[in-house]
């Protein structure tokens, strides 16, 4: 049975999947409402996305693996977290700040998708990254 603590860890990993999914989603009832649109099973309700976000309840097996697809993300991660530190092997070394990053296919895509911005939006898009890019140096 979870803990609390792994309840309220699985929750903040699921809502910050939920801001990087290409639908636009307000809360418990429009997760719901995907979520059933992709779900083989069962559909759940509103209150159930609501357990999930509120950190009262994990989702079973079948469903982390529905979310974890529709959301584009390790299955494993989103219920239990990243691995333990101290493995090289499955915990990659963050990149200096000279370094660059391999040319995945996510980083092409998200490439090609910054590139179809205006000018305007690519230079906002810029000084945002900025923004963080510098918070996490200091």
């Amino acid at each position: 049975m979870p803990t609390p603590q792994e309840k309220a860890d699985f929750s903040e990993r699921l809502k910050f999947s939920m801001t990087r999914a290409p639908e636009r989603m307000r809360g418990a009832t429009d997760l719901a409402l995907h979520f059933n649109l992709r779900y083989e099973g069962e559909s759940v309700s509103p209150q159930t996305a609501h357990k999930w976000l509120t950190a009262r309840s994990i989702p079973t097996v079948d469903k982390l693996k529905t979310l974890a697809e529709w959301f584009k993300v390790d299955q494993h991660w989103l219920h239990y977290g990243p691995p333990p530190s101290g493995n090289p092997q499955v915990t990659p070394k963050p990149l200096t700040r000279d370094e660059q990053y391999p040319a995945s296919d996510e980083t092409l895509e998200l490439a090609t998708k910054i590139e179809a911005l205006s000018p305007h939006h690519r230079y906002l898009l810029e000084e945002l990254v900025e923004q963080f890019y510098g918070a996490m140096t200091r």
